[in-house]
């Protein structure tokens, strides 16, 4: 089990940085809003491995978790306020 969660939490923890490089590079709103995406729902993933590593209590003490857990927590909020703001500004955009 705890080789199996660690595979999975390694893939989707690696995602978000190089899929916010790539919205870095985007070639419109629309698609700056997708990568985007993409990187927060890799990080909400992240996060449930983590939780999932916590129930399971693969790693003692759970206290070596907490810093990543509430840095995954913060970058979601960033992501989630980049993707609103990203939006408000396309809405004006074609209104």
């Amino acid at each position: 089990m705890g080789n199996h969660i660690a595979g999975q939490h390694i893939r989707c923890g690696t995602s978000p940085a190089p899929n916010y490089g790539e919205a870095q590079s985007a070639e419109s709103r629309s698609d700056f809003i997708h990568k985007m995406k993409v990187s927060l729902k890799k990080l909400r993933e992240t996060r449930i491995w983590l939780l999932m590593i916590v129930k399971a209590g693969l790693i003692k003490p759970v206290s070596k978790l907490e810093p990543l857990i509430n840095e995954n927590n913060e970058l979601i909020s960033i992501f989630v306020t980049s993707v609103k703001t990203a939006k408000q500004k396309e809405d004006k955009k074609t209104s």
